[in-house]
């Protein structure tokens, strides 16, 4: 492996880039886990590759995501955000709006003109199927045994499956118990991200989120899409919601209607470009 990449972050979620459209790249799960590795490799939460389309009539690009554990996954927001910002840097595009595949289906990148990236990340869907979370019916809540303990979750798929729990505080939150606990939980057959969220308003949410395969993160665009979903279906919000996390704050949109996207907007930071060995 000799690749080019470029370290980037989304309020702190970080990310390794690569071109996978004007280099020949081929990762592996072991690649994977050596390019995550904050001792021996770049290290980041999540890896991103840059692919050409399968289907260039519909989409400039092809959007992967990688868990640090090697894991791919389907969907990624503040990734989404780097993945846009990176492909206008290097010039693969000079496109504002960027049509992109996922593993999740297609999404639409939009760089506004304060560099701000607004993301259409497709409808929440709610229903335990398509999550998947394993219960007879939907519901806007569940009630989970975890370790001995009772929880109530919300379950909602962003393109990827969220457990929501409420909490009065974060900061008090016990994520780094209940989040692998839940992440691995049986009901959700492909592993779940696990948000603890407070609602400071009808504008405002705080939350942490323990992401599936990588831990606990500073910023998970996702979760903040989940976590407003599920809020707004209760009816503890209204449509347009400042999202707080450790890392920094995203704004998400939602009207409430389940045939209507959910929108994030936020940064997305180039920290440096390099090329590795292996």
């Amino acid at each position: 492996m000799n690749l080019a990449f470029t370290k980037m972050h989304g309020l702190g979620n970080d990310f390794v880039v690569i071109d996978g459209v004007r280099q020949q790249v081929t990762l592996s799960a072991a690649d994977v886990r050596f390019l995550a590795d904050r001792h021996f490799g770049v290290g980041c939460d999540q890896v991103l590759l840059v692919e050409a389309p399968v289907d260039p009539s519909r989409a400039l690009f092809r959007y992967r995501i990688f868990n640090a554990d090697g894991g791919e996954v389907e969907q990624c927001g503040n990734g989404a955000r780097c993945f846009a910002v990176f492909v206008r840097e290097q010039g693969l595009t000079t496109a504002e709006r960027i049509p992109v595949e996922t593993l999740a289906g297609p999404i639409v990148l939009e760089v506004e003109k304060d560099g701000q990236v607004r993301v259409d990340m497709g409808r929440p869907r709610f229903h335990p199927d398509q999550v998947p979370f394993l219960a007879p019916l939907e519901a806007a809540e569940y009630p989970l045994e975890v370790d001995g303990r009772r929880v109530t979750i919300g379950a909602v798929s962003m393109g990827n499956p969220h457990a929501v729990l409420q909490v009065d505080d974060v900061a008090d939150a016990p994520v780094a118990v209940l989040g692998p606990a839940i992440e691995r939980h049986p009901r959700f057959p492909a592993r779940v991200n696990v948000g603890f969220m407070a609602v400071k308003g009808r504008d405002a949410i705080d939350l942490r989120v323990y992401e599936r395969g990588a831990g606990e993160t500073l910023a998970c665009g996702t979760g903040a899409c989940a976590a407003m979903a599920v809020a707004r279906r209760r009816g503890l919000v209204d449509d347009h919601v400042r999202v707080h996390l450790p890392g920094g704050s995203l704004v998400i949109s939602w009207t409430g209607e389940t045939d209507r996207p959910v929108y994030m907007t936020g940064p997305a930071t180039t920290v440096f470009q390099g090329r590795i060995e292996r």
